[in-house]
């Protein structure tokens, strides 16, 4: 079988010339990406590769120059130090990546997502209008979590959303987003939200050897009624059944800004002796999946592996070692979209799933103005791995 990105018919004029600027939180991902595209392109024959439409299509880096400076104050601006007029430019911007810092007055600040988000908007704007295209993939999307307005509240995702497009951003290509309504923002602009099940499923059957692929053997649990769609979708195209979690809430009392959890209420088929895997689209605290594989063990189920496309791990991870030891969960899969510590790189129960091969897919068909609605819907590579996996074969070499 031809490796994917020879199956690729990707011979249509590009958009224009190829740029990739990863801003500082998105360096390392971006490198990957880049190293994808260069191998690609070098490999690819195409007979029209030495006309003028395809001028500069084969470089050694396709990475442009650039760089936010900081004043001592901590205001800041934005450069790119090489021309970028006609090109196809896609910005990947890490708005999680908090161990970059700057100074202020003489004192480090930790980046917040806020900082990224605005250092995102001074390379927009050092652009000036010169590229042809502008394509923001921002992975984690900026403030999506606060979505929806409930009360007299900002409506962050949504402003940021309109705030991008009016500043000359064609396209946004994001992963997972929180609530995918939030797109009703920008209804005549470029969004799509990436889902990375293809890299979960294939991060678990690389690493876990025994796995009994069938209903009789596995469930997949959404560990809310947010999670549904995601659940619904692996469980479907692997051909299991699927039950969710529900939180009981005291909605006579405000907690830190919420109403406390009572108890997770449990709706589906019986788990007991079964391997779950929990999905969601993000782990902050833990708390949640902790609480939820917890209860799945009260009802005896066997391994849970947790599936989550971003690991925040905000309160560390010291409560995931204590729930690893006590036999809750069998492994922990998140992507490398956004920052991963060294520390939660060394732990045993840590499974990291690589997107920077997809994104490179992403760029190199959306360069080519083709359509990217096969990357988008994973099923045939799915059941492809799933069907290597029951013959024997070893995932971790490259598909052939």
């Amino acid at each position: 079988m031809a490796k994917r990105e020879e199956k690729r018919k990707l011979d249509t004029i590009p958009v224009g010339s190829l740029g990739i600027i990863p801003l500082s939180g998105c360096k390392v991902l971006g490198e990957k990406v880049d190293s994808y595209l260069v191998d690609w392109r070098t490999e690819r024959e195409n007979e029209h590769k030495n006309s003028l439409a395809f001028a500069g299509y084969m470089r050694d880096s396709y990475i442009l120059k650039s760089k936010v400076s900081r004043f001592g104050s901590g205001e800041g601006k934005g450069e790119i130090l090489e021309s970028v007029r006609g090109m196809d430019l896609y910005i990947l911007v890490d708005v999680c990546n908090y161990s970059l810092t700057y100074t202020v007055a003489g004192q480090k600040n930790h980046m917040s997502p806020d900082d990224h988000y605005q250092d995102l908007k001074r390379i927009i704007a050092a652009v000036g209008g010169k590229a042809r295209r502008i394509t923001v993939i921002m992975p984690f999307l900026y403030e999506s979590r606060q979505h929806k307005r409930t009360a007299r509240e900002s409506l962050d995702c949504a402003i940021a959303l309109q705030e991008l497009v009016r500043m000359g951003v064609d396209n946004i290509i994001t992963f997972d987003a929180h609530d995918p309504r939030v797109q009703n923002a920008i209804p005549l602009h470029g969004f799509e939200t990436v889902q990375a099940s293809y890299q979960f499923i294939k991060g678990l059957l690389t690493h876990v050897k025994d796995l009994n692929i069938d209903s009789d053997h596995m469930m997949v649990i959404s560990p809310d009624e947010g999670g549904m769609r995601r659940a619904i979708y692996i469980a479907n195209v692997l051909g299991l059944d699927m039950g969710m979690f529900y939180k009981r809430r005291d909605y006579t009392r405000v907690v830190d800004g919420r109403n406390p959890i009572i108890a997770h209420e449990f709706l589906g088929s019986n788990v007991a002796g079964k391997d779950v895997i929990i999905l969601d689209d993000m782990i902050s605290s833990g708390d949640s999946m902790i609480d939820v594989a917890t209860e799945l063990k009260k009802r005896d189920a066997g391994r849970i592996f947790l599936f989550s496309t971003f690991g925040l791990f905000t309160n560390g991870f010291e409560k995931f070692d204590r729930a690893y030891e006590a036999g809750l969960f069998t492994n922990i899969l998140t992507t490398n979209l956004i920052y991963q510590p060294p520390e939660l790189l060394e732990k045993e129960w840590y499974i990291s799933c690589d997107l920077s091969k997809y994104i490179a897919y992403i760029i190199d068909t959306l360069n080519h103005d083709s359509s990217i609605s096969d990357l988008l819907v994973p099923n045939e590579r799915i059941n492809s791995i799933v069907a290597r996996y029951k013959a024997g074969e070893d995932l971790s070499k490259p598909e052939e």
